[in-house]
C-alpha cells in the first residue's frame, strides 16, 4: 500500500496531505488558493495519484507560505509513500501541449534533491495568483521528496496554458516514475543498490 498522510504545523500554516500513489486520479483540495487547487487537480488526474490536501495559512499576508508549505508537505508524503523504491521505473518524463503552450517535465527518483526550472511566464499573475510561487512549490517538493526534477516550458503565450502544461506533465512524469517495472523484479533501480541520499 503506497500511501501516506503527513501533517505539518507551523506558526504560518497548518497542512495535511494524504497521498495514494496507486490511486485512480481522485483529488480533494481545500487550500484557500483556488488556482493552486486547479493545478493540484492536474497532478491527480494525469498522474492517477489520489491526493487529499487541506491547508490553512496566513493568506491575509499573501499565498507564499501556504504554497511553499504545501510543496514541502506533499514532498514529505510522497517520500513516505514511495518507500524503498524497489521494483519501480525510477525515471519519468512527459511532454504536454495545450494550444500554443508546450512543456516538458523529467523526473528521477534519485534520493538527491535538485530542481532545474525553466519557466518564464508571460505575465506576473494568473488571476490573483503570483506565478513566482510555482517555483517555491516545486523547490519545496523536490527538497523533501528527494527527487531530481527538470521543468522546461518550451513555448507558450498564455500563462494559464503554460502553468497547466507544466502540472499535467509533472503528473504524467510522476506516474511513469512510480510505476512498477516487472523486469526489475523487486530490485532497486540503481548501480549503488540504494536510492537514498
Amino acid at each position: 500500500m503506497r500511501q501516506a498522510t503527513v501533517t505539518r504545523n507551523t506558526l504560518e500554516t497548518q497542512i495535511t496531505v494524504s497521498i495514494d500513489l496507486d490511486g485512480t486520479g481522485v483529488g480533494r483540495f481545500r487550500t484557500g488558493v483556488p488556482f493552486l487547487d486547479h493545478m493540484l487537480d492536474q497532478i491527480t488526474r494525469h498522474g492517477l495519484i489520489d491526493l487529499d490536501i487541506e491547508a490553512a495559512g496566513d493568506l491575509h499576508i499573501d499565498a507564499h507560505h501556504t504554497v511553499e508549505d504545501i510543496g514541502i508537505t506533499l514532498g514529505q508524503a510522497f517520500a513516505q509513500a514511495i518507500g524503498d523504491k524497489r521494483g519501480i521505473r525510477r525515471y519519468g518524463h512527459a511532454y504536454v501541449p495545450l494550444d500554443e503552450a508546450l512543456s516538458r517535465v523529467v523526473i528521477d527518483l534519485s534520493g538527491r534533491p535538485g530542481l532545474v526550472y525553466n519557466l518564464e511566464f508571460t505575465r506576473a499573475t494568473i488571476g490573483s495568483f503570483d506565478v513566482d510561487l510555482f517555483s517555491e512549490f516545486f523547490h519545496g517538493f523536490v527538497n523533501h521528496a528527494m527527487v531530481t526534477l527538470h521543468i522546461d516550458n518550451l513555448r507558450g503565450v498564455n500563462s494559464h496554458h503554460q502553468a497547466e502544461t507544466v502540472f499535467k506533465a509533472f503528473g504524467r512524469a510522476l506516474r511513469m516514475a512510480v510505476e512498477p517495472d516487472e523486469r526489475m523484479a523487486g530490485r532497486t533501480p540503481s548501480t549503488k543498490g540504494t536510492l537514498t541520499a
